[in-house]
Parts: C-alpha cells; structure tokens; sequence
C-alpha cells in the first residue's frame, strides 16, 4: 500500500479523489444554502447574490496563485487550500448570517481554487502526452460524479440544519489526509524572474500561444452556470414543472459523465482541436433542436443528455488542448488561465442568460447557449491545429 501511494499511478489517484470530493462539496452547497435561505424567506436576489461568493473567491486568489506554486511546490499549496474549504464548511453551522455566510463561500473559492489548480497542473505536468487526454478526462469525470452526487446530500438539512455541513467537511477530511503521504513536487521554471514583472509577462506570453485554448473553459463555465440558475427561472416560465427540469439538468449530467473518458481518449488520438469542434459544433445544433421541442419534456430531457455527451467535456478538452500548446515552464500560467476562464464564464452566464430572458422577446434560452457554443467553435476552427500553432 505505502509503495503504490508514494507511485505515480498512486499520487495520480489521490488527486483525483481529492477533486471528486471537491466537486462534491462544491455541488451540495450551492443548492443546500439556496434552500436554507429559501425557507427562511431570503430574498431570490439576495439568495443569487450570495452564490456568486465562491467564484468572486476564485478570481480574487487566481492572480497570487502562480508564485506561490513555484515557490512551495503541489503539496503545500493542495493541504493549504483543502484545509480552507474544511474550516469553512465546518464553521457554517456556528452562525447564520448571509453576510458571515457569504464570507465563507468566498474562502471556500481562494481553497478551491489552490486545491484545483495544484492538482491540475500537477496532472498536466506529468502526464505523458499520449495518456494526456485521458488523465483530464478522468479528472474533469470525477468532480463531474462528485459535483453531481453532492445535490442528493442536501436532505440531510431535515434530520439537522448542520448535518450536510459537517459530512462534507469529514469527507474533505478524509480525502485531505490522503495528501500528507505525498512526495512534493515543483513545476518546470524558466529564466524568468518572479517579480510582478515577471507574472505579467508570463500571463501575455501564454495568452499569445494558446488563448484559443481557454475559450472552451470559458464557454462551459457559462453554460454549467446559466444551465444551473437561469434555466429553471425560464423552464418555469415555459410552464415545465420544478421536476422535471431537475431531471432535465441530471440527464445533462450523467450524458456528460458518460462521455468524459472516451472524448478524452478520442482527442489524444485523432486531436484536441477536432474533437473540440466535434463536440461543440453537436451541442449547438442539439441545443438549438431543442429549442423547438420544448413542450415535449420527455423528448427535452433526452436532448439535454445527447447535449451532455457532446459539450460535457469541453472543460477538461480544453486544459488538455492547452497543455498541448503551452511550453512545459508555462503550464502552471496555461491552468491558472483556464479557471480564470471557467470563473469569468460562470459569473457572465447567469447575468447574461437573465437579460436574454427579460429583452429577448420569447426566444428560447436554448437559443443563447447554442449561439455561444457556435461562437466558440468559429473562432477555433479559424486556428491552426496544436502541432503548427508549436511550430511557430
């Protein structure tokens, strides 16, 4: 046992298991405090408002992350930002307050926002680049399961409120010890220094070579956030009853959980940028079908699994097609910019889908998301392919 922890194969475990019981942190708060504050009659806005806190707690962090890395290494930056959403989860029963609350989700981002780009930019960094492909896609497919699960943990509130917080900190515990039996490692560094200068420089550099690269995460972050809050205000609205659209939105999850590994598989074979296109070019046309059947609910919920099995992948293709692109010493700049991505998508969507709502004339939501997916693959298509993009 301690032979297999201290292997490559057994850290590459690890760190999945610690992203999958993120995930599932991640996808039992969100609707678990919705409810919470719902049932003590919290305004919706207010309730939205709060949400935002785990992403503003992202974007906050990212800028700091980099130097921290290369100074510390994996290890300490993963016990650092784990052992922040633990606290944090435990410290929500002690005071309920949306302000004190709020607070707390934005700790939990700057800890899952170590924790995630530690553990990324480990996998990516020591991936061999024909398994590349398929370790993202194990890795994107575990905080998909977690993220997924978390939801059914949220009737826990009615046996007591602190009991769905105190589970998920004990299993964030429990996958955080897995941690201390890790050897540290650092990224490859370059000639360049760590000054702001530097930082800067690194964040120009690897938007130059691979920017196209992060417009996948950055679309799937507006499409989970504005499928999650925007989708059931509109559903609503279409007369779909609450049911049902929660089936809808777990048909898109389990299409997307189904593909994740073979889509993975797939791109380190025939090419990132195909297989990009591939999936996001069906999703658009399957959205936009959709949009035409939407009085069918059950034909409707078949198409959100079909649009899961295309663009459910798009995340972790696209840490994949930038680790392709990005020169090694870069990679650790090339992670952080994608969740940088991911946080701007997921804080646009839900605006973007509301006022799409309000002024778009009763076009259907279905149509914004296929728009953005279309957008994304143009401007893909209209670059070179990895290898001659590395050329250059």
């Amino acid at each position: 046992m301690k032979e297999f922890l201290k292997s490559e194969r057994g850290r590459f475990w690890i760190l999945v298991a610690i992203v999958s019981i993120s995930g599932f942190s991640q996808g039992m708060l969100l609707p678990l405090i919705a409810v919470i504050f719902e049932q003590d009659g919290v305004s919706s806005a207010l309730n939205g408002l709060s949400a935002t806190g785990l992403y503003v707690g992202t974007l906050i962090i990212a800028p700091f992350m980099e130097p921290q890395l290369r100074k510390f290494g994996y290890k300490p930056l993963i016990l650092v930002g784990g052992g922040l959403v633990i606290l944090s989860l435990l410290l929500f029963p002690l005071w309920k307050s949306v302000l004190f609350w709020f607070v707390l989700r934005i700790l939990i981002g700057v800890g899952d926002q170590a924790l995630h780009f530690s553990t990324q930019t480990w996998i990516t960094s020591t991936s061999p680049q024909h398994r590349l492909g398929r370790n993202i896609a194990i890795y994107g497919m575990s905080f998909s399961i977690g993220f997924g699960a978390g939801p059914l943990f949220v009737p826990l509130v009615n046996i007591f409120e602190a009991l769905p917080f105190i589970v998920s900190g004990l299993l964030c515990l429990l996958a955080w010890s897995l941690v201390f039996s890790l050897r540290n490692d650092f990224p490859e560094t370059s000639s360049g220094s760590m000054t702001a200068k530097g930082t800067a420089g690194r964040f120009k550099a690897a938007i130059l070579i691979a920017w196209v690269a992060f417009l996948p995460p950055l679309g799937y972050g507006f499409l989970e956030a504005s499928l999650n809050a925007i989708y059931p205000v509109y559903a609503l609205r279409q007369s779909i009853e609450v049911g049902m659209v929660s089936i809808m939105l777990a048909a898109f999850s389990a299409g997307a959980i189904a593909t994740q590994l073979p889509l993975g598989n797939l791109s380190d074979r025939i090419g990132r940028r195909k297989v990009l296109l591939l999936a996001l070019v069906g999703g658009a046309a399957v959205f936009t079908i959709a949009s035409f059947y939407e009085s069918n609910a059950w034909l409707t919920v078949g198409l959100f699994a079909l649009a899961g099995m295309f663009v459910g992948s798009t995340f972790s293709l696209g840490i994949s097609y930038m680790a392709d692109l990005m020169p090694k010493d870069l990679l650790p700049t090339g992670n952080l910019l994608c969740g940088i991505a991911f946080s701007i998508g997921s804080l646009a969507g839900p605006s973007m889908g509301g006022l799409f709502i309000e002024f778009s004339g009763g076009l259907s939501f279905l149509l914004l998301i296929a728009g953005i997916l279309l957008f994304i693959s143009v401007l893909i298509a209209s670059k070179n392919d990895a290898k001659k993009a590395l050329a250059v």
